[in-house]
């Protein structure tokens, strides 16, 4: 279960990242990241675990929407009609990461995280969020609260979360997703 954005804060990142090492060298999977408005803050928690170039060899930060494109293969159509904030983004964004990666799983984050650039549609604090891989994405929209580098950290936080949530239940069911 991905916790609320109101307990995230009680989530120690230290924790969540050795949890995902154990969870993915248990399952034998690989994870990737595609950031934007977390700048790498996913792929710095995952690498501070010693021995995470096991399950995490490969990371993306796409913060301008032609690095999303090129890298990720979002088709600038989709940039287009719904903005890089949107559901539609975030899905192409990890399952191009797990694509272009070789990764059995994923997680792609973007969202506004201020001060500036939020709209009536979008406030700051609007995130979205993706995980899944080549053929089968989820994604959820979060508003988290507080000033950038708050929304940045719960971004990581809720991401991190949902990848240990996602290995966790493929351990539980004894089959991967």
């Amino acid at each position: 279960m991905v916790p609320s954005v109101s307990s995230l804060k009680n989530l120690d990142l230290t924790l969540l990242a050795q949890r995902l090492g154990r969870l993915c060298q248990q399952l034998k999977v690989e994870v990737t990241a595609a950031e934007s408005c977390t700048g790498g803050g996913i792929a710095s928690a995952i690498t501070s675990t010693a021995g995470s170039s096991a399950y995490f060899t490969t990371g993306y930060v796409t913060y301008a929407n032609a690095a999303k494109t090129r890298l990720l293969g979002v088709p600038d159509a989709i940039l287009a009609e719904h903005g890089a904030v949107s559901e539609e983004v975030v899905k192409a964004m990890v399952q191009g990461a797990c694509r272009e990666s070789g990764a059995g799983l994923g997680v792609a984050v973007s969202g506004v995280a201020g001060p500036d650039g939020g709209s009536a549609e979008k406030p700051v604090g609007t995130v979205w969020i993706a995980w899944g891989d080549t053929a089968k994405q989820q994604a959820e929209c979060f508003l988290f609260p507080g000033d950038r580098q708050a929304v940045r950290e719960q971004a990581v936080r809720q991401a991190l979360a949902g990848l240990v949530a996602r290995l966790d239940a493929q351990v539980k069911t004894g089959k991967q997703e």
